[in-house]
């Protein structure tokens, strides 16, 4: 497995601007939002009531995952929106886009940790530090990826965008599995990065307009084991909706 090239946190905002993505350690990402490494672990135990998805068109049962859609105003207002579907555009994805999916929400207990918040809220505030804005339009999953079946697939869409303007995925844990390496590209160039996230709490940004990313499969290297995520998008023309559907 490859590590992933972590970006010295002094450069984040520099790297992601110029390069259009950045890899922040365990570290770099507590330093960010203002909590230790121990506080973050907190959160693990959220993935562990986390849904199947019901909406997987390729017949597996390896995801499960919660949905939450917040609105952050002047990098500094966190407010949580009345909960709604989660839709792409065929575009973005060809396996589960043109369908509103109704995953469940977020716990209560989730939405109110403070950590959590901070999360969402720096981050932002990190993006607004080189793409100002006075509003961005979040949607949190939380994702738990087995291998329940034999195989999981982070990525069952394969490499793509997501149709917004910045995407973070967090490495939340990783549990007796093997494979699971991402793979970053420039959309428009000849970039391309190849490594493992295996540190619960490193951190992936990147720039979505410019950069195309995926996961490979991961399999068990006993009788079963998991992966868990945070993906995280950022957007700040509104939310991801239907032709013809009002933007909240």
């Amino acid at each position: 497995m490859l590590n992933p090239p972590l970006t010295p946190f002094e450069q984040t905002s520099d790297y992601l601007r110029d390069r259009g993505y950045a890899v922040m350690s365990p570290a770099s990402l507590g330093k960010l939002i203002g909590f230790d490494l121990i506080e973050l672990e907190t959160l693990k135990s959220f993935w562990h009531d986390l849904p199947r998805d019901p909406y997987l068109k390729d017949g597996g049962h390896y995801r499960s995952r919660r949905h939450g859609s917040y609105q952050v105003k002047h990098a500094s207002t966190l407010e949580l929106m009345p909960h709604r579907a989660h839709w792409q555009p065929v575009t973005y994805n060809a396996l589960h886009g043109g369908i509103e999916r109704w995953f469940e929400p977020l716990q209560a207990s989730l939405v109110s940790n403070h950590v959590w918040q901070a999360i969402l809220l720096k981050i932002s505030g990190l993006l607004n530090s080189i793409d100002p804005s006075n509003q961005w339009f979040i949607e949190a999953h939380p994702f738990r990826i087995d291998t329940t079946g034999g195989i999981g697939r982070p990525t069952p869409e394969g490499a793509h965008r997501d149709g917004v303007d910045y995407v973070a995925v967090i490495l939340v844990d990783r549990i007796g599995v093997k494979g699971g390496e991402t793979r970053v590209f420039e959309a428009q160039g000849s970039i391309g990065l190849r490594f493992t996230l295996e540190e619960s709490w490193t951190m992936l940004l990147l720039n979505d307009a410019r950069m195309i990313h995926e996961t490979t499969p991961i399999q068990p290297i006993g009788e079963t084991g998991y992966r868990d995520t945070l993906v995280i998008t950022f957007r700040k023309q509104g939310f991801q909706e239907p032709i013809g559907k009002d933007q909240q």
